[in-house]
């Protein structure tokens, strides 16, 4: 059975606008289950024991004038719940990948399990790769710098968060969720456009030539590239 959090003071039943679905991944122990209790609920625990199989959390965002209700699946980071796992990643909007910025190993596992987001989710899926635990700097094994380099170097938005300290772990959820935003946005409007131009088309009269100008009718502002700082 999947845990459940949420933020308390939120109307659960809320009624939406979107219901965007994003996944955590990455290796087990860089600390997903903290960063979506912290999210979901403002919680750390100490005790965080592996995550078997998914869990999930709901929180609902206001962005412009939507309210979104963001789905968050928890995938578990061993090997022998793969498996398991990989079929989650189908429909998700976004994904948050996380690593360990104390342990080499989970960086070096980035792009493998970038392989299996780009096998398995959407083509447009944001992705931001986040490097956890910066509280513990004494003990870290991996540069910002390289975290950011390789976001760059795949076309990924970075972050350092940490967890514990609740050190950007709001920003990097917002992120995600505002760049799943634009580009649904963006689909709707050049939907909405299409559709203008199909009935435009087949009500033309005999002999008669109409044209739409569809910078009325498309986005205004176009979805930029993500950032990497």
């Amino acid at each position: 059975m999947a845990n459940h959090y949420r933020r308390h003071h939120e109307a659960f039943d809320e009624e939406c606008d979107y219901l965007f679905k994003a996944v955590l991944i990455g290796d087990s122990g860089v600390g997903k289950s903290n960063l979506l209790s912290r999210f979901a609920n403002d919680e750390f625990r100490l005790d965080s024991k592996p995550t078997i199989g998914v869990e999930f959390a709901y929180r609902n965002i206001k962005v412009a004038d939507k309210l979104i209700k963001a789905q968050i699946w928890d995938t578990a980071g061993q090997e022998r719940f793969r498996a398991i796992t990989s079929s989650y990643y189908r429909g998700a909007l976004g994904a948050l990948l996380v690593y360990d910025i104390t342990k080499k190993e989970t960086y070096e596992s980035v792009r493998k399990w970038l392989r299996e987001l780009r096998e398995f989710g959407n083509d447009d899926m944001v992705i931001i790769l986040v490097g956890n635990k910066s509280d513990l700097m004494e003990s870290r094994q991996v540069d910002e710098e390289e975290g950011r380099k390789l976001a760059e170097a795949e076309g990924l938005c970075f972050m350092e968060t940490s967890a514990l300290q609740n050190v950007n772990v709001e920003e990097a959820f917002l992120h995600m969720i505002n760049k799943i935003h634009d580009i649904t946005n963006h689909k709707m409007t050049l939907e909405a456009a299409n559709d203008i131009n199909n009935v435009a088309r087949y009500n033309i009269p005999s002999g008669k030539e109409i044209n739409l100008a569809l910078d009325e009718v498309t986005a205004t502002k176009q979805p930029t590239n993500c950032c990497s700082r």
